[in-house]
């Protein structure tokens, strides 16, 4: 399978006034050791830089890329933040044209994150449909020990070797498929924030994560049984996400609630960890976040008050003092401040229908099931009285109107 992708969504780039900077996707079994040529054919020219980790250098044995140098991280402690980037940046020679990054989401967001920095291309060459950000033109980093979406630079060109992602363990396609099903919840909150504050909502953009989403919920039963047929269409459907990001040149179409409660877990508050995959983390979110709005979609006229800012002294019980002061950087100009009670009374049935078209968590549950995914907090190793948590103080971690974050304007 091969997507041109600028001839493909040039009429909604145009619309958008954005340019995809991925030229190509290809999803193809093979495809891993030709990527020089088909680089050459992206225009890209000069010497090259791969970047693996231990485990992707392993599994792309007997088939890796030509490259002028090859740059090998531990995998033991490799994290998407200041010390990943210092790790990168030392090993990283100075000539290098353009950077191959061959791996899964922290390889991408670190090499993504160096390209963008040195003013370079990149190229992304995923080895797992773990997550969906291989096309995204942002990077998830964890800065002073804050969870932050960062600009970074989209690839160039994807090359997916599917004989390389299907003998991926098992699990990373399962994280893969929670990160699709939390499109469920992001766009559901894209579209409430657009009625309830004028956000601008691209109705094609939301289409195409559809069409994402729909592919991997779909494809459920045959991930979890390991079929290529499947595992494409969840690569597709993981490549597809990141497009959508690209076109409106930020993560909104594909993360909202759900997300932030992952990256709440991913910061570790007091009391709060998990040591298991963004993906499988957003998609025990998914089924948190599915429960919590329809049980308040089920109040046909609940009681509203003014929105309550988050407080210092609030975050500081939650996160400590160092993350309450990165949290209260990001939520200065709070986003929700600008939804009055009388707005919300107005616009309530129409949130109500949105959430009605958010599975239900028993269906999520089902699907998860099916392709080998987690479902509870308890599978993620966080217990369960830290829901109350996740919920109140989650969407803190990013300034982003979602339904979780209005939850403060209403009397319980």
């Amino acid at each position: 399978m091969i997507l041109e992708t600028r001839e493909t969504f040039s009429k909604l780039a145009a619309e958008l006034r954005t340019t995809p900077a991925t030229g190509k996707i290809v999803i193809e079994a093979g495809c891993l050791p030709g990527v020089t040529e088909l680089c050459a054919q992206e225009g890209l020219s000069g010497p090259a830089a791969a970047i693996y980790d231990e485990n992707t250098w392993r599994a792309a044995a007997g088939r890796r890329p030509a490259a002028s140098w090859e740059v090998v991280l531990p995998k033991k402690d490799l994290h998407a933040n200041e010390r990943g980037v210092a790790l990168l940046e030392e090993r990283l020679p100075e000539g290098a044209a353009y950077l191959i990054a061959v791996g899964a989401g922290t390889v991408h967001d670190l090499t993504r994150y160096c390209a963008c920095q040195r003013g370079i291309p990149f190229v992304s060459c995923p080895t797992a449909a773990s997550v969906d950000g291989f096309c995204s033109s942002v990077a998830a980093m964890t800065m002073h020990g804050a969870k932050k979406t960062v600009p970074a630079a989209a690839p160039k060109l994807v090359a997916a070797d599917l004989d390389v992602i299907a003998a991926a363990p098992a699990y990373l396609a399962a994280s893969g498929f929670g990160d699709m099903m939390g499109k469920y919840i992001a766009l559901s909150d894209w579209e409430i924030s657009h009625i309830l504050t004028g956000e601008f909502y691209c109705e094609a953009v939301a289409d195409l994560m559809r069409e994402a989403l729909a592919l991997a919920a779909g494809a459920a039963e045959g991930i979890g049984r390991r079929e290529p047929e499947a595992i494409e269409k969840l690569t597709y459907g993981l490549l597809l996400s990141g497009v959508a990001m690209q076109l409106m040149g930020n993560s909104r179409p594909a993360s909202g609630a759900e997300h932030h409660i992952s990256h709440m877990i991913e910061m570790a508050p007091h009391g709060i960890s998990s040591t298991a995959l963004h993906g499988e983390k957003v998609g025990v979110g998914t089924v948190l976040a599915s429960g919590e709005y329809r049980r308040l979609a089920a109040q046909t006229a609940p009681a509203w008050h003014s929105y309550r800012p988050y407080e210092r002294e609030e975050l500081e019980a939650v996160y400590g003092e160092t993350l309450a002061g990165e949290l209260i950087k990001e939520n200065q100009n709070d986003v929700a401040e600008q939804v009055i009670p009388q707005r919300l009374a107005e616009n309530w049935d129409a949130v109500r229908e949105i959430v009605s078209h958010i599975p239900a968590p028993e269906t999520l549950r089902v699907l998860n099931h099916h392709a080998g995914a987690m479902t509870e907090l308890e599978e993620i190793g966080v217990a369960q009285a830290a829901l109350p948590v996740l919920q109140d103080h989650s969407p803190a971690v990013r300034n982003r109107l979602t339904l979780m974050r209005l939850r403060r304007c209403m009397a319980f």
